[in-house]
């Protein structure tokens, strides 16, 4: 049997022991398994082997032999074998990113979020310090309506923390006219509501009416919302290269390689940016966007941009680029008019505030870099919406056209992102519709026994095309919204959740790196304010040869996924209780700690 045991606290995430391999003593608790692991003689051995995935979910297991070379003469100097290791495999980190499945890989990554979107705004890890000079704002982007939705409308709030609001909202959806069917929809449904919703209310962002709501709609916008951002971003920086001209400050010319001469906008912009999902299914992007110059000798280069340029120029030209783009998506079969696809209502959906670098504004660096890396650890659970990717077989278990609104969302993405090609699928073609050049002979099918008249046996095509459905959609595709089926599950949205600009900061792999160098040379005789060496760079230095597949994921037993995720949360909370007494002693707040209030 497998453990279904929940051992860390639903109210952060599933427990480990929900993924525990086959328990190998029948009728054994996860305590019982527990104890047993802990009478072995060699359990501080074996604590000590799984330390660096022990907070892990679902850690994965790695089999093989690690072999010690001397590089200068290619001595063998040592040879180990994972079958003399405890559980005769290496335990690694899963690396997910997401809170509801890893909490612990997910904390990693949200760390590293709030190095990288930092350093952009202040400088560090590789970063000039002149980017804190830089004009920098922070903007929310959110889609346009497709139906009226439950909502908690605070038109004035008087908290001091919008997480925790407890201001007296607004009627929903009140009616304002005097004639009684002004309430109700097409579908005679009340297309009103007079309650004042809590923020825990499980009604919100759910429709008034799931049929007036047009579901289809969104989840393209969702598809699409990426290439709507960059066509954003271009339009601003035309923008402002437009106002530099009208400033009288000359383009930048620079050199190419091959010595032509290119004509460059004296400015561009940089950008850090995080999706959210909000409750009706949609999503909306939190940006920190700055602003910066163009070196003419080297374009990689960060420097400040020309003088006169403030924050109120990037708010303007963010605002002139959100009002004005917009384009209609290809056709489709069920609509070949396509879909327009644009922002909210600027009035209402764009929020952008100066970024304040002196911890005294409303809206601070830390504060922003905090925010978004919250939300990168997030995905769609505040729809109540959580599965892996779908496919045929299990498309049906969440997709209804008749369902609640995520089922509905689902099953918009299923059907519009069928092959357009083949708007009925073969198996249910009626046979008297199709030409006779298209049917041969009664024939069994060899794989599945069907008889058929058709050349291609339908099942087996249908069978095919289930595998296909969930598959990376080809660049050259000729079918733009093929994407939908294989991001279903996101409905539709299949965007990296925190993005930036190749300038903005450093990389996730340069904090990944550094992190291994300082592990590396943790054990190594160096003063604190000596440089830290890399493992390459030691003199007494060994290459170690890896030869390792892949044995399995997850614990071996509950009782494992229990002690080790119990040490895992000894070690987080000293580790949460040092960031606080520094940051304590330093006077600014912990990373991820305060959202910007939304």
């Amino acid at each position: 049997m497998v453990s279904t045991l929940d051992l860390t606290p639903r109210a952060s995430a599933r427990g480990v022991g929900s993924n525990a391999d086959t328990v190998p003593f029948v009728g054994y608790t996860a305590a019982g398994s527990a104890f047993t692991r802990a009478q072995q003689p060699d359990y501080f051995g074996w604590l000590e082997h799984v330390r660096a995935a022990a907070g892990c979910t679902r850690p994965i297991r790695l089999a093989g032999q690690l072999l010690t070379v001397e590089p200068a003469t290619g001595r063998l100097l040592d040879a180990r074998h994972t079958d003399a290791m405890p559980d005769a495999a290496i335990y690694k980190a899963c690396g997910n990113r997401r809170a509801t499945v890893c909490p612990t890989c997910a904390g990693v990554y949200q760390r590293d979020a709030y190095q990288l979107l930092r350093a952009g705004l202040v400088g560090g890890k590789g970063v000039p310090d002149s980017v804190s000079r830089h004009p920098a704002v922070f903007a929310t982007f959110t889609a346009p309506s497709f139906g009226p939705v439950h909502v908690r409308a605070v038109k004035r709030h008087t908290c001091t923390n919008r997480k925790r609001c407890d201001c007296r909202p607004d009627p929903c959806h009140a009616r304002r006219s005097t004639d009684p069917t002004a309430g109700l929809c097409a579908h005679g449904r009340p297309a009103v509501c007079w309650a004042r919703h809590e923020p825990a209310d499980a009604v919100l962002g759910q429709p008034l009416c799931l049929n007036c709501y047009d579901h289809d709609h969104q989840v393209v916008w969702n598809v699409f919302a990426g290439e709507l951002w960059r066509r954003t971003k271009q339009a601003a920086e035309r923008h402002l290269a437009q106002l530099a001209r009208r400033r009288g400050i000359p383009p930048t010319r620079m050199v190419t390689d091959s010595g032509k001469v290119r004509t460059l906008a004296p400015v561009r912009l940089s950008h850090g940016k995080a999706a959210e999902f909000q409750a009706r299914g949609a999503v909306h992007f939190h940006a920190l966007v700055r602003l910066d110059g163009v070196d003419p000798t080297d374009p990689t280069a960060v420097i400040p941009p020309p003088a006169g340029f403030t924050a109120a120029d990037l708010d303007d030209a963010i605002r002139h680029a959100v009002s004005q783009v917009g384009y209609t998506t290809p056709t489709h079969p069920d609509r070949p008019e396509g879909w327009s696809i644009v922002w909210g209502d600027p009035s209402k959906g764009l929020d952008i505030r100066p970024i304040s670098l002196t911890g005294s504004g409303e809206v601070t660096d830390g504060m922003v870099a905090g925010y978004l890396a919250k939300y990168a650890t997030k995905s769609t659970e505040v729809t109540g919406h959580r599965s892996v990717r779908l496919d045929a077989d299990t498309i049906g278990d969440y997709a209804d056209p008749d369902g609640d609104h995520t089922a509905r969302l689902i099953d918009a993405c299923w059907r519009l992102g069928r092959p357009t090609s083949t708007s009925i699928p073969l198996s249910q073609r009626p046979r008297d519709h199709r030409p006779r050049p298209g049917f041969v002979k009664r024939w069994e099918c060899p794989d599945c026994g069907t008889h058929t008249r058709y050349r291609a046996c339908p099942v087996c095509v249908a069978e095919r095309q289930a595998s296909l459905d969930a598959e990376p959609a080809k660049p050259a595709t000729t079918n733009p919204y093929a994407r939908l089926r294989r991001w279903a599950h996101m409905l539709g949205f299949g965007g990296h959740f925190l993005t930036k600009a190749r300038r903005y900061s450093v990389t996730f792999q340069l904090l990944r790196d550094t992190r291994v160098t300082y592990r590396r040379n943790d054990d190594q005789d160096q003063a604190v304010t000596d440089p830290i060496k890399a493992v390459d760079h030691l003199d007494d230095t060994t290459l170690i040869v890896g030869t390792l597949t892949f044995a399995g994921v997850g614990w071996h037993t509950a009782g494992d996924a229990l002690l080790a995720n119990t040490a895992a949360a000894m070690a987080r909370a000293r580790h949460a209780t040092g960031r606080e007494e520094l940051a304590h002693e330093l006077g600014t707040t912990p990373a991820g700690t305060v959202p910007v209030a939304a």
